[in-house]
């Protein structure tokens, strides 16, 4: 089954762009580190996934290119076919003159409606290329205003649409100090909405990202393509192909189903966040050697610490005792409780890694049975040229204290009526903002009192 990636705004296009550049380079890669047959296979899956094929030969990306401003796009497009090795086709990108400044209003409530029409006409012909269709797969930044505001919107028309398709937005969440003034009233707005109309939200955090970058990839002067290139590599070590536990020999066929089906058990719970280990520079992967307990080992306490990566990790944090009726108020201090996880493994003798430690249900909330909260996907198809590694997509409070603080940042603005003109006037108005305040203060509450 195939994903249309819908890219919205200047960091979904930039970012889409490192995915799909990843995607490419992996599956293309000689460093699969198995069979002839087993990387044919994930080639052609890969392909089939993310890309199509072209009369002039060269695979182009199953994209659709959203922005306010062509800037953007433009260099995208340039740097993607001069890669040679894929390109985005030539019809599948809308742009305009003018931005949306920052103002999530203006690009929810003027060019979304504006420009609907077009916009999904674009997504429809993507559609329609696919011979089966999985889903969507959006990339957007809550801060600014196109990849909020539209994103939301769009996102909206993609579930009126295609009712029954997988959405799967993913979310970039803004420095704690970010540059825009607005950006918590942009955030509090894309989320709520996002809650309502998409199936779950993969969010990536740019501190945490930043963060990687510095201590982990030893990079002195840190660019923004630096940090999309990190999200890209966790997002290909989620998206690429793998086996599922019950898929038999083949690679999945229904990516973002199996992926949402047992993460998202329940409507009220849609917050993933992903970990990925080992991340180094690719100079220091020659002189590296993994092994898979160790590699398990910190993943599960990178989980259950609620670690933003497997440096600094707080190796004191246990679950609770299995049975000791504590009241979840009473939990250990910083212990994440989980509703689903899904660990994915890829590399060199993956088939006998034992995951039992994921499976303990004190891990878990009790009204899920643990059998059914965990899933594993493997491949022995190395990704990245990385021997051994490990992916984890986690439904659980890693998200809670972020949100909390995001939502309190904006309330503080909201009650002194800080900027709130610069929303109505575009029609958003202060009971839509309460609305929104009420969706999330609700997401928060249920995550705190698993």
């Amino acid at each position: 089954m195939s994903i249309v990636t819908v890219q919205l705004g200047q960091c979904g296009n930039q970012i889409g762009h490192e995915v799909f550049s990843a995607l490419c380079s992996d599956s293309r890669g000689t460093h699969g580190l198995c069979s002839k047959e087993e990387n044919e296979s994930y080639q052609d899956s890969c392909m089939e996934r993310f890309f199509c094929e072209e009369e002039s030969g060269v695979p182009a990306a199953r994209a659709v290119l959203v922005d306010m401003e062509p800037k953007v796009i433009s260099q995208t497009l340039s740097m993607a076919a001069s890669s040679g090795h894929w390109k985005y086709s030539s019809h599948s990108h809308f742009c305009q003159k003018q931005g949306s400044g920052n103002n999530w209003a203006n690009g929810y409530s003027v060019h979304g409606p504006r420009h609907k029409e077009a916009i999904m006409d674009l997504v429809q012909k993507e559609a329609e290329k696919c011979d089966r269709l999985g889903g969507f797969f959006t990339i957007m930044s809550m801060a600014g205003g196109t990849g909020s505001g539209l994103g939301a919107f769009v996102t909206q028309c993609l579930r009126d649409a295609f009712p029954t398709s997988f959405i799967l937005n993913h979310v970039i969440w803004p420095y704690g100090t970010g540059e825009v003034i607005v950006q918590n009233y942009n955030s509090v707005l894309t989320l709520s909405h996002l809650y309502h109309s998409s199936d779950a939200l993969l969010v990536h955090e740019n501190d945490v990202i930043h963060k990687i970058c510095a201590q982990l990839m030893n990079i002195k002067q840190i660019s923004f393509r630096d940090v999309n290139q990190v999200i890209a590599h966790q997002l290909g070590s989620v998206f690429q192909p793998t086996h599922t536990a019950g898929g038999g020999s083949g690679y999945s066929r229904n990516p973002l189903g199996d992926l949402l089906e047992p993460l998202v058990p329940h409507p009220e719970f849609r917050l993933l966040g992903l970990r990925n280990i080992p991340q180094m520079p690719e100079s220091s992967l020659a002189y590296s050697t993994f092994s898979w307990p160790g590699l398990i080992k910190h993943l599960r306490q990178i989980l259950i610490a609620k670690a933003q990566m497997e440096e600094g990790i707080d190796w004191q944090v246990r679950p609770p005792h299995p049975g000791s009726s504590i009241p979840s108020t009473n939990k250990p201090l910083h212990f994440n409780t989980s509703i689903a996880n899904l660990v994915i493994l890829r590399g060199k003798d993956v088939h006998g890694v034992d995951l039992g430690s994921f499976q303990d249900p004190s891990l878990y909330t009790s009204w899920l049975n643990p059998q059914d909260a965990f899933s594993a996907w493997k491949t022995p198809r190395a990704f990245n040229k990385y021997e051994k590694s490990a992916a984890l997509v986690s439904n659980s409070q890693f998200l809670l204290k972020p949100l909390d603080s995001i939502v309190g940042k904006a309330w503080n603005m909201f009650a002194s009526k800080a900027y709130l003109h610069q929303y109505t006037k575009f029609g958003i108005q202060e009971e839509d903002f309460l609305d929104c305040f009420t969706t999330l203060e609700q997401v928060i509450s249920s995550y705190t009192n698993l």
